[in-house]
């Protein structure tokens, strides 16, 4: 009995005091990191209607979204805004507005190349994940080994596991090495604007990527291939693979573990590839700046 008043008292000493400082009750990144790191790269309104309510909030409502993986209609707003309260309709409208017009993308990119010393790019490693398609959409398609239509796509890390670069999603009946020539070059352009060398890089690759047209196509762009030998080729391969090196490849395990935990990204609930990219590219963002708030406070 006593420790329940206890509790009971600490809880309303808690949220007392997240009422006074005016903050919201939930935060999936601190309020000067959303105004520093965010905000200044998304458009705001310039003429005609401004939004009564913060821009910090919203951006924040949204990472609430990708973490919980709740519905836009159940969003607890009451609980995430401090003054003006807005609609979950308002919130999904900012959120397509930015990615209708590539900005979270953009926003990425920006982040990529402003904090590119907090990658380590001794070595990446290159993988692709299936994501169950759950209201189908855009780009989904029947797995076997799912037995879902899924949505594909390719994704490469640095060596601590975070997320880098993204290949643009694909429909699930498609293997990992689909028109990899293309995408690789997709992926190293995206690299490219964001200013991140490519040349002498070591890129980890399990075998189901082990194929001739990968391997040219990463020696063009001056990255050292350290794919794992297929044996189901069928065909001699004399290629040396670093097994040191492959040992290290555990990285990008660890980084779709982490994506995982951002329960929007763990199903696709979303039917247009462009707002599954976006829901991608905003969880890349949370895993980097939550990187570097960590090595700030040490």
């Amino acid at each position: 009995m006593i420790n329940s008043v206890l509790i009971a008292k600490i809880v309303i000493l808690w949220v007392t005091k997240l009422i006074h400082n005016n903050i919201p009750m939930y935060a999936v990144l601190d309020k000067d990191t959303i105004k520093s790191e965010i905000l200044p790269h998304l458009c705001v309104a310039k003429r005609g209607f401004v939004t009564q309510s913060s821009l910090v909030e919203i951006v924040n409502a949204i990472l609430y979204k990708l973490k919980t993986g709740c519905q836009w209609k159940y969003l607890p707003v009451d609980s995430l805004f401090s003054d003006k309260v807005l609609t979950y309709g308002a919130v999904f409208h900012h959120y397509n507005k930015w990615s209708k017009k590539g900005e979270w993308k953009s926003l990425w990119l920006h982040l990529l190349n402003k904090h590119r010393t907090k990658f380590d790019m001794s070595s990446v490693d290159l993988d692709g994940s299936h994501t169950v398609a759950m209201r189908g959409g855009e780009e989904a398609g029947y797995q076997g080994r799912k037995k879902r239509k899924t949505t594909n796509a390719l994704y490469i890390t640095d060596r601590q596991g975070i997320p880098v670069i993204m290949s643009s999603p694909k429909s699930g009946e498609h293997h990992d090495t689909h028109d990899i020539k293309n995408v690789i070059r997709s992926m190293m352009h995206d690299l490219g604007i964001a200013k991140v060398r490519t040349d002498g890089l070591f890129l980890n690759a399990d075998a189901g990527f082990d194929c001739k047209a990968l391997r040219s196509v990463l020696g063009c762009h001056g990255v050292v291939s350290n794919i794992c030998i297929n044996k189901r080729n069928g065909t001699p391969n004399n290629t040396v693979v670093d097994e040191l090196l492959y040992a290290e490849r555990y990285a990008i395990e660890r980084a779709n573990a982490w994506m995982d935990s951002y329960r929007t990204i763990l199903n696709r609930f979303e039917t247009t590839v462009r707002n599954w990219e976006s829901w991608n590219y905003i969880a890349f963002m949370v895993i980097l700046l939550r990187k570097c708030l960590r090595k700030r406070k040490v």
